[in-house]
Parts: structure tokens; sequence; C-alpha cells
């Protein structure tokens, strides 16, 4: 720190500013712990966990996006796809010329088998070859008079079949994998799990997702909450093997207590059902996208001058 209590030189507005979009820890919290760890942004998040200020399971951004996110399926449920396209105001992602956008966009990556950003805006658009993506996008943007972005994709192939869900009128995405045949019954229960996804965000399907390297990086960290509160180095063990317990039960679908009965859990209900999940993917939309420039530097300002 410098004599005025500043920041130091490995401490910028931009760490800072991503750190409190990870952690939502408030400005002088991110500052300090940056300062404490050179300002490495991943070793200032174990930090703010470790000292409790963090939510150990959360890395919620502040929202500072709109537009929608959208899911697509094919008839025979074998592929879809899930996007979204930013926009700059709430009014725009109303109108029913971006709704358009959204809905030819969703189609057109439908029809094509690249997977990323950049390829799928250079390609082709299939309803007229003379123009690719990224130029159908820009057009968009002069007609509207906002900026519009594509900002991401997630492409599915399955021999199961796939199931969407859309919340909020495309605040929230959802598209779920699941391994069984396709019919009335399990497409119900299908549609119950995209939902629940929805509502309990899980991070993976279940622990055997997690690498031994992220889970000792979890208990390192429920170790220090730990010494941190004083309790006695011969019970941290079983303390921790309880909260690494509830992490999973947060964090895997499997083990999470399904929304619609929480006496069983999204694995149970499952199993009963003879249904597996290969994979899912759950966009909410402007999810880690930071507030603008202006708008943060001003809040740090504000918090720094009260202190």
């Amino acid at each position: 720190m410098n004599k005025k209590g500043g920041i130091k030189m490995a401490v910028n507005m931009e760490s800072i500013k991503a750190l409190r979009s990870r952690t939502g820890a408030g400005v002088l919290d991110c500052k300090k712990a940056l300062a404490e760890v050179d300002g490495d942004v991943e070793a200032a998040v174990e930090y703010l966990r470790e000292k409790g200020i963090a939510d150990a399971a959360k890395k919620s951004g502040r929202i500072a996006a709109e537009g929608m996110v959208n899911v697509l399926i094919s008839d025979d449920k074998k592929s879809g796809i899930i996007v979204e396209i930013n926009s700059e105001t709430d009014f725009v992602a109303k109108n029913d010329k971006f709704k358009s956008l959204v809905s030819n966009v969703s189609e057109h990556l439908l029809q094509t088998d690249t997977r990323d950003i950049d390829g799928v805006l250079s390609e082709s658009w299939y309803k007229d070859d003379n123009k690719d993506l990224k130029t159908i996008i820009n057009e968009a943007i002069s007609t509207i008079g906002e900026n519009i972005n594509l900002r991401r994709l997630k492409k599915y192939n399955t021999d199961g079949f796939l199931q969407g869900y859309i919340h909020m009128g495309g605040k929230i995405g959802v598209l779920v994998d699941i391994d069984g045949e396709y019919n009335t019954e399990n497409q119900k229960v299908a549609k119950d799990i995209s939902m629940h996804i929805a509502a309990s965000s899980p991070e993976y399907i279940n622990r055997q997702e997690l690498s031994e390297e992220a889970i000792e990086k979890e208990k390192n960290i429920y170790r220090e909450q730990m010494l941190n509160e004083g309790k006695p180095e011969h019970i941290i063990d079983n303390i921790i093997k309880g909260k690494m317990e509830k992490y999973y039960s947060q964090v895997c679908l499997l083990e999470q207590e399904f929304v619609r009965d929480t006496d069983i859990t999204v694995g149970e209900l499952l199993e009963e059902k003879g249904l597996g999940v290969n994979s899912f993917t759950r966009f909410e939309l402007g999810e880690g996208i930071e507030v603008e420039e202006e708008d943060f530097a001003s809040e740090v300002m504000s918090e720094i001058e009260k202190n």
C-alpha cells in the first residue's frame, strides 16, 4: 500500500472488477484480497472464501447485459442448440425484430456442423448464400440501432433425446441430453428435470465429474475456514466431511433435492423412471458480464472515499 492507502501496483481496477464479479464481495474487500496475493484474481477468490466473505458455491457476476437465451431442438429430438444473443437494453430484447433475429440465427446454427463462435460467424447464411452470419448480425445492428452480440452457444447430438426449457421469456435457458427412449412419459420427466436445472443451477451431473484437484481445493478452503474460526484441529476432518457432502448436494445434479418433491433427489427420480442424464447446459442471460467501466469506476471511488 502507498501512504494514502492506495492499491498496490499489482492491483488495478480491472482485477478488482473481475474479483467482485466472481465473488460479490465489496470493493474494499476485493482490493484487500488482491493486495494480499499480489493481484492474482484466482488466489484472491480463494482468499475471500477462506475468510468467509465469498460464497463457496456461487460465482455469479453482476448482470449487465440484456438479450435472450434460446433453445432449438430438431423434430427427432436428436440434435439441438442453446444460444445466448445479447442486446444493450431490455426494450430491444422484447422487440419483434430482435426476437425474429434470435429465432433465425438459432435455426441457422442448428443446420451447421460448426460449434465455435468464430466459425459460425464466418459461415454462409443458409437462407442467403451471399451473406455470412456476421453480416446478418451487423445488418440487424444497423436496423435495430443497438449493439447485438452472439455471445455463446452449445450444440448437442445424442443417441438418447434432448429436452429444452426457457424461463422468463429467455432470461434462463436449459438444454438436457437424456439417456433413454423418447416417449410422452419420459418427455414429461425430462421437462421436469430441465426446469429443476433452471431453478437449482447445478454445476456437475455427479461428484465423479469433479477432479481430485478440485475436491482437494474445496477441502483446503473449508480447512482454512475452520482454522480461522478457531476450531480444534482434531475435529476439523470430520467437519470437512460433512461440509463436502453438503457441497456435493448443492453442485451435483443427481444429489440435489428434486424441486417438485424434496423428499427425493434427482438421481432417485431418474433411477425410478429408468432414465439418465448424459449432459446438460444452463445459460443465464448476462451471467459473468461485468458492469460498465464508468459505473464500476464511480462505485469504486465512492467506496474508497467513504473509507
